[in-house]
């Protein structure tokens, strides 16, 4: 394979097989692993240490390995591991299916965190110690300067930390990228933890490419290979609908709080709910918008070629597999309106709350007081993790979580009386939007929440059965001020676990 990415010299000397770079990795290691929602990731050494893993289990040796990474990755990297039964311990999100099953069968330990804390609590020295860093990059400057993938994620960590490095140096990669990151090197742990020099989404604190000491890179590995980029399921009626709820609260929040027809930053969760309320921003009165999120998804793209997105800063790339290449093909386009940067820095919390974004994520379940259960099926299944939408519900301007009123056919409701897990406490949660409706819970009591989630989010097969239930809670419950029933509360979920439906 040609070596026309890598620039310089000594690095190109290091260059090796996957096979070769795998054969480095020991057992029981701490590997960095690159990538960020599917894109960035490196797919060629997961591979090949999958199959070394293989081979050692079949001869009776033991070979399990820990694995960080940005959030989820792909196919190559986590499914690939799994399937060979070689991670033992996972954090901080995971989505891959063979991984969620070996998690939920506790043949896998899994670290849920919130993605802002992942690299200060990694340099703070609680993960324990990383051993080798597997980092994606699209190429290599004369001097020595990586230059970053079609992610960041916490890769400038993982460069850091590692005692080794290997890099993927991945051709598919638009040459475009270059130019197109912001990498900041300005934290720091207390008590030199200084603010952040970022005041507005479109602001330049860093450099374009990581540093790194060549005397850690045992191994750089030539690869050309396209991300995962899942295709997105197009808007249906439900995500339609709930897209028109977000559209319009936000024109009437605009007018309400009189804020510029710029709106303020926005941030969302990837899907196809998203992409609707984007294609709806396109129409919307709002112009000249900006981005500052974890993700540039499909419609963002297509908001800055509308002109209505002036610009988007994030962490990584989450695009179908057909947007992806429209982008390769017309990266230079998009180069100068688009910013990547290290995921502490794109999902900070002071970064989050000085420009006052606007949050939009997803959810699994909420209760009638506003708590949202976010990660967990039944309470106890693990679907992905939280991600970053706590990192911005509790600092954003405005913290919206959406959802379909009902799933599995209407076997199972979102809005039930009590969630079975909470991942964000309902003085995070301000608005609630099905395709039912939209709930503003923004200065109301836990009695005046559930009025409103159940007769504006609830879907209406289910919609009498929480009248009931809230109204015999606020009848016999312990005390009045968030009145429940305890021994019903979690009825619902162990009706459907034991019949495969909510329905009573």
């Amino acid at each position: 394979m040609m070596t026309t990415r890598i620039a310089n010299q000594k690095l190109r000397e290091r260059v090796m097989s996957a096979e070769e770079a795998a054969a480095l990795i020991s057992n029981g290691q701490t590997i960095g692993m690159s990538g960020f929602t599917g894109s960035g990731y490196p797919k060629a050494v997961p591979q090949a240490l999958a199959k070394r893993i293989e081979g050692e289990h079949a001869q009776g040796n033991p070979f399990r390995v820990k694995i960080w990474s940005g959030a989820s990755t792909g196919p190559e990297l986590d499914g690939a591991l799994a399937r060979a039964d070689g991670i033992e311990f996972r954090l901080p999100y995971n989505s891959d299916p063979i991984a969620r099953a070996k998690i939920n069968a506790g043949e896998m330990e899994y670290f849920d965190m919130h993605l802002s804390q992942v690299a200060p609590m990694a340099w703070q020295g609680f993960l324990g110690k990383m051993d080798v860093a597997v980092v994606e990059i699209s190429g290599i400057t004369a001097e020595g300067k990586l230059i970053p993938s079609a992610s960041v994620g916490n890769n400038k960590t993982w460069l850091e930390m590692a005692d080794k490095v290997i890099l993927e140096v991945n051709s598919w990669q638009s040459e475009y990228l270059n130019g197109m990151h912001d990498i900041y090197y300005g934290t720091a742990l207390p008590p030199n933890r200084v603010p952040i020099p970022l005041i507005r989404p479109d602001d330049r604190i860093g450099q374009l490419h990581f540093d790194i000491d060549p005397d850690k890179v045992i191994a750089v590995v030539e690869t050309d290979a396209p991300d995962r980029n899942a295709p997105f399921s197009p808007p249906d009626a439900v995500a339609e609908a709930i897209a028109g709820n977000i559209l319009d609260f936000l024109e009437w929040e605009a007018r309400r709080a009189g804020l510029p027809k710029s709106l303020l930053p926005i941030q969302s969760g990837v899907g196809n709910v998203p992409n609707a309320v984007m294609a709806g921003l396109i129409k919307a009165p709002f112009e000249q918008m900006t981005a500052f999120t974890e993700v540039i998804q499909d419609g963002m793209l297509d908001m800055i070629e509308a002109g209505t997105l002036r610009m988007a800063s994030a962490t990584a790339f989450s695009l179908s597999s057909d947007k992806a290449e429209y982008f390769n093909a017309n990266a230079a386009f998009f180069r100068d309106k688009l910013i990547l940067r290290p995921q502490e820095i794109s999902n900070h919390p002071e970064l989050v709350r000085r420009l006052g974004c606007i949050a939009m994520n997803g959810l699994i379940e909420a209760d009638i007081f506003g708590s949202v259960n976010s990660t967990k099926i039944m309470g106890s299944k693990v679907q992905n993790g939280i991600g970053g939408s706590g990192d911005f519900a509790r600092n954003g301007y405005l913290s919206i979580f959406v959802t379909p009123s009902v799933a599995k056919g209407g076997a199972i409701s979102a809005i039930v009386p009590k969630v079975a897990h909470v991942d964000h406490i309902p003085q995070d949660v301000q608005v609630i939007v099905t395709e039912q409706g939209l709930a503003d819970l923004r200065g109301l009591s836990p009695r005046q929440r559930a009025d409103l989630i159940i007769e504006k989010c609830a879907h209406p097969d289910y919609r009498p059965a929480l009248r009931d239930y809230y109204q015999r809670a606020q009848q016999s419950s312990y005390g009045k001020h968030a009145p429940v029933l305890l021994d019903e509360a979690l009825s619902w979920h162990d009706r459907f676990v034991k019949t495969g439906t909510m329905h009573g």
